[in-house]
């Protein structure tokens, strides 16, 4: 699981009561322990543990920016002091969350001790002028629920966001000549975004799998666990192939200091190796490290975002949108060659040959069913933004590869968001609903939230806690 830590800058004003700021300071410490929350607190900046004056700030920046939080969470523990939290908050330039207690009722005098929710109006409104994005969390109790999925859907967000801003993506070769869908902007990516590529001729590649079949031990503990995971139906000279590559792509993936690879998977590869990629992406992807088809660079990116806005607790696939799905209505077929993980298929695994090739090296199985995110970063002249939506797995015809049968609600209006762009046939689909977390976390990276489905109140209702 992802670890995600937390800046706790609990913030009060001086008009309203000190002490009833302290208990809500510690009661808030106590249940983000409760449930286990990685946080930094600033007990040790002065008295009270809250942020209040100027120079405390300073040293609770300082702070913050040692700890190398993920994002700050602001509990407004009375009105609290919003200019203090802006600049804190612009210091630091992390996702930031503002939350209030809910506040009693006055006492006999007619006396309010917080107005908590007041002050969260005031810190909002502040942000806003230092064009600072925040997330909300509704006004509750601590021992709410949606206190506890609020908090945890921060961490999530906070999560992609950082994985978003530390991308560096294994380029293998080209993108395939046929394949002008798959082109990006590389110069454009880094300035806009610091995603960096780390491009590598295909001989780098294998090489490295020669040294890997010299080598031989790595390689034969990938082949056993090939043999005991899935039915093998090539080879053993090829199974050895598919190994080796798979060993050599995890060595450049980690000298490059990369979290993800786009490979030319066709057609140069076959030449040189013999084999398709498919089965040891699959087996990288299993263990969370994505590796894209056909050199898609875009594709790359979504992978890691889907998996962090799941904090790395369930694996994702690379899919090909392909075919209507030919007897259930808003019916679609995802399928790719067979590079998706073992762990998302509901079937025994096969080794085996893929669709449109003689090659061997791709996975066969059909995914299970339930509930899926289907998820792709894109752009074009210069405008990007991130495709959200939700589907179910459905039964269908079998096919070859790696596939799921899935509905929407709505194919046609799909449809026209793929032909109609910035999108292309490929998508990453993920057993867990990322769509709200990602939504949220579009605003810190930058790129527009695009919903396939009419589903925006919805969502932004989950998220104000409904």
């Amino acid at each position: 699981m992802a670890k995600v830590k937390l800046g706790f800058a609990p913030t009060r004003r001086n008009i309203f009561s000190a002490p009833d700021a302290r208990r809500y300071r510690e009661l808030t410490a106590a249940r983000l322990r409760e449930l286990e929350i990685d946080f930094v607190d600033i007990t040790d900046i002065n008295e009270e543990g809250l942020l209040y004056r100027d120079e405390d700030m300073h040293r609770i920046a300082e702070k913050f920016k040692r700890e190398k939080v993920d994002g700050i969470f602001f509990p407004h523990c009375n009105f609290g002091t919003e200019y203090e939290c802006a600049r804190l908050a612009k210091e630091l330039n992390v996702p930031v969350l503002l939350w209030g207690p809910l506040d009693e009722r006055p006492d006999e005098n007619g006396v309010r001790l917080r107005d908590t929710q007041c002050g969260l109006f005031a810190t909002g409104k502040v942000l806003r002028r230092f064009r600072i994005p925040f997330t909300y969390m509704t006004n509750c109790r601590l021992e709410d629920p949606v206190f506890e999925r609020g908090i945890r859907d921060f961490l999530a967000v906070c999560n992609v966001v950082k994985v978003f801003r530390g991308i560096r993506i294994l380029q293998i070769s080209t993108r395939p000549f046929d394949f002008w869908s798959t082109m990006c902007n590389e110069g454009e990516l880094l300035e806009k975004f610091n995603i960096q590529l780390a491009p590598i001729p295909m001989p780098e590649l294998t090489e490295e799998v020669r040294k890997v079949r010299e080598e031989r031990e790595e390689m034969r503990q990938v082949a056993d666990y090939c043999r005991s995971h899935m039915k093998v139906e090539i080879k053993d000279g090829e199974l050895m192939q598919v190994a080796a590559l798979k060993v050599a792509l995890e060595r450049l993936i980690r000298r490059y200091g990369c979290q993800a690879a786009a490979i030319q998977c066709w057609n140069q590869l076959q030449g040189e190796l013999g084999i398709m990629p498919c089965a040891a992406n699959a087996l990288l992807n299993d263990e969370g490290i994505p590796v894209v088809c056909e050199t898609d660079i875009h594709g790359a990116v979504t992978a890691l975002l889907t998996e962090a806005a799941a904090m790395g607790e369930t694996r994702s696939f690379f899919a090909d949108w392909t075919v209507r799905h030919p007897d259930i209505e808003n019916g679609e077929l995802l399928q790719h060659c067979g590079p998706w993980p073992l762990s998302v298929a509901a079937e025994p695994v096969r080794l085996t040959y893929p669709l449109a090739f003689e090659n061997p090296g791709s996975l066969s199985a059909e995914a299970r069913h339930g509930d899926i995110s289907l998820v792709r970063f894109d752009g074009d002249n210069g405008e990007y933004s991130l495709l959200l939506g939700h589907a179910k797995g459905v039964d269908g015809p079998w096919t070859k590869g790696t596939y799921l049968w899935i509905q929407v609600e709505n194919i046609k209006r799909l449809e026209a968001k793929l032909v109609e762009g910035p999108y292309i046939h490929h998508c990453v689909g993920i057993h867990r609903d990322v769509v709200p977390v990602l939504y949220e976390a579009c605003k810190y990276m930058g790129i527009r939230p695009d919903l396939y489905d009419p589903e925006e109140e919805r969502i932004q209702a989950y998220l104000r806690g409904e």
